[in-house]
C-alpha cells in the first residue's frame, strides 16, 4: 500500500461507496440538566450505505491522500484549514472495502492528515462521525480523539428514534 496525495482536478467530484455495519449505537438522551450517554446493543445490525462525492464544493482549498495498492484506490481522506477557528477540519475518511478495514490503511491516511493538520499550525484537528458508527468512533478514540460534541436533530427530526445523531470528535494537536 502506498499513500500519495490526490490530484485536486482529477478527483474533485468523484463518486464513492461503502458501508457501515455496526451492532451498537450511542444513546444521548436529556438528563436532569444534562445528558446521559451510554452505548446501546441495537435490536438488529445497523447497515448504512454511504455514497458521496470526494472534494465536495463547500471545502476550503482541501487537500486529498489516497492509499493505493497498484493503480487501485482503496481509501481516502480529505481535509482543510478552518480558518475563522484554526482548527483542521477532515471532512471524510474511507476505506472502501469493509474487508481492508482493520488492515492499517485508515490509521495510514489519518496519520497524514494529522501530520499536515500540524504543519498548518491549526490547533486541533476535527471530524464528524454519526452515533451509530461505532467502529470509527473506536478508531478515532484509539487515534486520540475524544468527543467534543453532539446534534441530536443534525439530519432529521427523528435522529434520536433513527438513531442517526451526529458526533463531533477532536483532538488538540
Amino acid at each position: 500500500m502506498i499513500i500519495k496525495q490526490l490530484n485536486y482536478d482529477e478527483y474533485k467530484g468523484r463518486q464513492y461507496k461503502a458501508e457501515v455495519r455496526s451492532d451498537k449505537y450511542l444513546s444521548i438522551e436529556p438528563e436532569g440538566e444534562g445528558f446521559s450517554i451510554e452505548w446501546v446493543v441495537a435490536d438488529k445490525e445497523i447497515v448504512e450505505p454511504l455514497e458521496d462525492d470526494m472534494l465536495s464544493n463547500w471545502l476550503d482549498n482541501p487537500v486529498a491522500f489516497g492509499a493505493f495498492e497498484g493503480d487501485t484506490l482503496i481509501g481516502f481522506v480529505e481535509g482543510f484549514l478552518e480558518e475563522w477557528n484554526n482548527r483542521y477540519r477532515i471532512s471524510n475518511i474511507c476505506v472502501f472495502d469493509s474487508g481492508l478495514r482493520s488492515k492499517g490503511v485508515g490509521t495510514a491516511l489519518l496519520e497524514t492528515i494529522l501530520d499536515v493538520a500540524a504543519n498548518s499550525g491549526a490547533r486541533m484537528a476535527v471530524l464528524e462521525t454519526q452515533n451509530y458508527n461505532s467502529k470509527a468512533i473506536s478508531f478515532y478514540k484509539k487515534n486520540g480523539f475524544e468527543i467534543i460534541g453532539f446534534d441530536r436533530y443534525a439530519y432529521s427530526n427523528d435522529g434520536p428514534e433513527e438513531h442517526n445523531m451526529r458526533i463531533e470528535m477532536g483532538k488538540k494537536l
